[in-house]
């Protein structure tokens, strides 16, 4: 009889998952989060209503449907609202409201120069010495990817501190003291500079690097702060292929002089040049998993959308269309048609939020689809930035990986929650 029992309430509960009121009351949101004078929709199925307490921070309004509402921001603030169904409240929802946020859009092709944060170990080098071939820095346990930054106590910033340093230890025969940085970690060594044979010089056996280039896009720019976001991905080593530790870096314009189509399993890619007058427009600051970011010496215009824009927080993001922002001739930035196919509504930052379909045929006709160089692209949806472009599926250049905004903003160190002290992750 037990068992009997035991088993029939088992299926009760699971019965009540195909229930549609159990699962509607699954679907009411639990929190609402909006900006202060814009509006979230919550959708329900069932007729519901929303008991609102005396808060000033918002005002909540039934849609003639009778299953929608409509939660307008006031003023940046907090509070709660009741639903109910059939006259019974069923769930409390809380309310957050942001302060009203806007940034300007990009689109424009920029070129990216970084210095490392000391100088880059990208290989081994083999010397032809007495003794045969050995290379110094491979013997010392030196690995492909650290980063030196200092040499017998000095710091080293770029490729041409270090010569001194081996011509004169192997005069005297003492070793290097390396401090290396790897994965994060300190780690200490000692290297022998060893001859070569050949031109009578001494080598460590590394083969190091100082700085990085490349172009991409840029996202947005806050026309407050000048704080910008660009590409939406790291930049790694193209050696290495772990990502560079930035010391500090530059952003220019750059010129697109042709694309390079892409194809299934053959990736396309978008070739530049830097501008010819090499402006600096901006510094970098940082690399991260969510982009390059910095600060805009001046404001720069698209000549599209230049006017700030507000933007969509992960939760707001829908499937369906939307226009991307990119440059795919010369300077000239265009808006292109595309699908957001798929899209997760992240509480906590995620560099693959959105997957997004090129379906603009001007587009796919000239690039193929998502290519090299239009990462940082950025999405715009029913009149808000959303995110931007990241990465092309390789076997389906049409589609791809996207950022949501929100996280990109929140590496940029650009508070939008309304806090005093909102840093980057």
């Amino acid at each position: 009889m037990r068992k009997l029992v035991g088993v029939l309430l088992l299926v009760l509960v699971m019965s009540l998952g195909f229930i549609k009121e159990v699962q509607e009351y699954v679907k009411m949101p639990k929190t609402v989060t909006v900006f202060q004078s814009q509006t979230m929709s919550v959708d329900n199925s069932l007729p519901v209503n929303a008991n609102q307490p005396s808060e000033e921070a918002f005002t909540v309004q039934k849609n003639n449907d009778g299953k929608t509402l409509d939660i307008h921001g006031k003023q940046a603030g907090e509070g709660e609202v009741v639903f109910d169904l059939a006259g019974f409240p069923v769930k409390k929802a809380g309310v957050k409201v942001l302060p009203d946020f806007k940034v300007i859009p990009g689109g424009q092709s920029i070129g990216v120069k970084l210095n490392t944060l000391g100088v880059l170990v990208v290989g081994h080098h083999q010397i032809d010495t007495t003794d045969g071939k050995k290379s110094p820095g491979e013997l010392a346990g030196v690995e492909i990817g650290d980063i030196i930054t200092h040499i017998n106590g000095k710091k080293i910033e770029q490729m041409s501190d270090v010569t001194p340093f081996i011509q004169k230890a192997g005069k005297t025969g003492e070793p290097l003291d390396l401090v290396l940085n790897r994965e994060q970690v300190e780690v200490k060594t000692k290297l022998y500079p060893l001859k070569d044979e050949h031109d009578h010089s001494y080598r460590i056996g590394l083969y190091i690097r100082d700085s990085a280039a490349g172009i991409g896009t840029m996202t947005f720019y806050d026309p407050k702060s000048k704080k910008y976001g660009a590409l939406g991905h790291v930049i790694s080593d193209m050696d290495t292929k772990k990502p560079i530790v930035v010391d500090n870096g530059q952003i220019v314009r750059s010129t697109v002089t042709s694309i390079e189509k892409g194809s299934n399993g053959n990736p396309g890619e978008k070739l530049a040049r830097f501008s010819s007058d090499r402006q600096v427009i901006g510094n970098i600051t940082r690399n991260s998993p969510f982009g390059i970011f910095g600060e805009l010496n001046q404001g720069i215009n698209n000549g599209v959308m230049d006017k700030a824009m507000p933007i969509a927080l992960s939760n707001e993001v829908k499937e369906g269309p939307a226009k991307i922002l990119t440059v795919v001739d010369q300077d000239k930035v265009e808006e292109f048609e595309v699908e957001v196919v798929s899209s997760v509504p992240q509480k906590f930052p995620a560099t693959k939020g959105m997957v997004i379909k090129i379906t603009d045929q001007r587009l796919l006709d000239k690039t193929g689809g998502i290519v090299q160089g239009m990462s940082g692209s950025p999405i715009i949806q029913n009149g808000k930035v959303i995110g931007a472009v990241t990465h092309v599926f390789v076997n389906d250049p049409t589609s791809g990986y996207g950022v949501h905004i929100e996280w990109m903003l929140n590496e940029a160190g650009i508070d939008i929650y309304g806090n005093q002290e909102q840093k980057a992750s």
